[in-house]
């Protein structure tokens, strides 16, 4: 319940801070004097999209802020899966918006996304607006009245879950077999690609292997040259490295014994002669083993024109990327092989989830042809009283194919005459009967969704006197029981049942135009219904109509 409303520069308010109760509360005031701006501030804490063009001329920023009674509505799961204190007596909701553009919203002063702001929003308040008559055009709002009714949320999400398995399945199914008769046309053409790689005998990293050796090859004289340069400097007998050393460490132990400074020296030597004919041995080997072969030579780069021709033709630069093709190639044509039987699991799988999903269906369309009947006799109680004693209203549902919500299409439809035939609501009937039928829509919804608060926002276009009265009554019993529904008015006979009284009022200041609301005592409720009843001069007689309408 909507406890507390406080608006800082928007639009044409200055500051408004006021408090709202349980029960059938009222709104009025002239047209034009702000009570639409009060609701478009309302909406902003439900999650709409702000404009900061509706920020107060001058104002840097703009601030709405609301406070809820939650103590009866079992609401902590919202807050606990979000992550956001939960005040059962106190939850603020508040929307700050800049003059820059900028927009943030807090729950209990959580920063949240206004997608979370609009949810929870939805959970707290319905605001009918004139434009929401023409919801009876929509058949998504008529068979959302008849599932409220039939209570079938859980039946429905079982069935949507089986559906979009089932829509899952075919869109699976579909995408298969154009993959396999796509497949199939090209399989010639996939069985000469793959036998062509099959056929190359390709092995990972053969291709560096190669290039290796080629590089080898091809400089086969230079590295033989290098090698027995080497060869010759470390091993010949007269002036090799080797042999040079060797005659060194000779003369130096000839002198070790009488001269003992040069033992570390002999050390040092004697490990680089033993290193040096270490590597002397290797060179040897090496200048041995390396020969070129010119059938070798064309062997090795006529493999590597293979592969490169092979990367080339396949768009790929590693023999790698080859074999992966080449599997690739294997997988499609064992596809092929096995499509018919894959198709075959793929459509059994359709079949059961389509059975099942209309089994599901089948449970769906048990609850809302019981709800139907509920709808019907509920409707033709409520209208009756609001001026249409020959009213028929009925709901038609019809069997289609199936789709999100189930395999049934609703109509809602209506006649106030004996004379003329049902047919849908929307085509014959008149914006005050609209009217009254979505009044008695709310009530009887309101009844099985428990929200919080609901706003009508002139929801008595089109009627008057005793029908006036009658949709009033109809919304002080929608505010009892700890509800609180609130009413925008221009009629006298609404306002008067109201137990809570507040005015809007336009108003010319120094610094322009500033609307402002506010509630009315005892007496100033009389004088405004009976303005309501007579116009701006208000008589002694309307008065005592307005009294009279109040029960005094």
């Amino acid at each position: 319940m909507l406890k507390h409303l406080y608006i800082k520069n928007f639009t044409l308010i200055d500051e408004l801070d006021i408090s709202l109760y349980e029960g059938f509360s009222v709104i009025t005031g002239e047209t034009g004097a702000g009570k639409s701006i009060i609701l478009g501030a309302i909406a902003l804490l439900l999650g709409q999209r702000a404009d900061s063009k509706t920020i107060k001329q001058g104002a840097e920023k703009c601030v709405i802020e609301a406070h809820f009674d939650l103590s009866r509505y079992n609401m902590q799961a919202f807050f606990d899966e979000n992550d956001i204190e939960y005040d059962a007596d106190d939850c603020i909701i508040r929307r700050e918006l800049t003059a820059a553009g900028k927009s943030r919203a807090f729950i209990n002063d959580t920063p949240v996304a206004l997608s979370m702001l609009k949810e929870l929003g939805d959970q707290l308040m319905d605001v009918h607006s004139q434009h929401q008559n023409l919801l009876l055009n929509k058949q998504d709002f008529q068979l959302e009245v008849v599932d409220i009714i039939a209570d079938d949320a859980a039946q429905l999400t079982k069935y949507q879950q089986t559906y979009t398995a089932y829509q899952a399945a075919e869109k699976e199914l579909a995408e298969l077999q154009a993959a396999i008769e796509r497949n199939r046309e090209n399989r010639d053409f996939l069985q000469f690609q793959y036998e062509e790689l099959e056929n190359a005998h390709l092995v990972e990293g053969e291709q560096e292997e190669l290039e290796q050796r080629s590089d080898t090859m091809e400089h086969s004289e230079d590295i033989k040259s290098a090698l027995y340069t080497t060869d010759n400097a470390l091993s010949a007998d007269q002036n090799g490295v080797i042999e040079q050393l060797r005659s060194s460490l000779s003369a130096l132990r000839s002198i070790e014994a009488v001269y003992p400074e040069v033992g570390d020296l002999i050390q040092r030597i004697d490990s680089s002669y033993i290193d040096l004919k270490d590597v002397a041995h290797e060179i040897s080997s090496l200048l041995e083993s390396v020969d070129f072969d010119p059938a070798e030579l064309d062997q090795v780069n006529n493999r590597l024109d293979r592969i490169y021709e092979l990367e080339k033709k396949y768009h790929v630069d590693a023999i790698e990327a080859l074999i992966e093709k080449r599997e690739m190639l294997h997988q499609q044509l064992q596809a092929i092989e096995n499509g018919d039987e894959s198709l075959d699991e793929v459509k059994a799988r359709v079949s059961q989830l389509e059975a099942q999903a209309r089994k599901e269906a089948e449970a769906l369309t048990k609850l809302r042809t019981k709800a139907v009947k509920k709808i019907e006799d509920e409707m033709q109680k409520r209208l009756v009283p609001l001026g249409m004693p020959h009213v028929r209203f009925s709901i038609q549902l019809t069997t289609i194919e199936l789709g999100v919500n189930g395999c049934d299409r609703v109509s809602f439809l209506f006649s106030a005459n004996t004379s003329t035939p049902l047919q849908p609501v929307s085509q014959v009937a008149s914006g005050g009967e609209i009217a009254r039928v979505m009044l008695s829509l709310k009530a009887m919804i309101s009844g099985a969704v428990k929200l919080p608060t609901i706003i009508f926002d002139e929801i008595d276009t089109g009627v008057s006197g005793k029908t006036a009265e009658m949709m009033a009554q109809i919304m002080k019993e929608m505010g009892g029981h700890g509800r609180q529904v609130i009413s925008i008015t221009h009629l006298p006979q609404i306002a008067a049942l109201g137990s809570v009284h507040y005015k809007v009022e336009k108003n010319e200041t120094a610094n322009g135009t500033t609307s402002k609301m506010r509630q009315l005592d005892a007496d100033e409720r009389i004088r405004e219904i009976a303005q309501m009843l007579s116009g701006s001069d208000v008589s002694e007689a309307a008065i005592q109509n307005a009294k009279a309408l109040l029960g005094h």
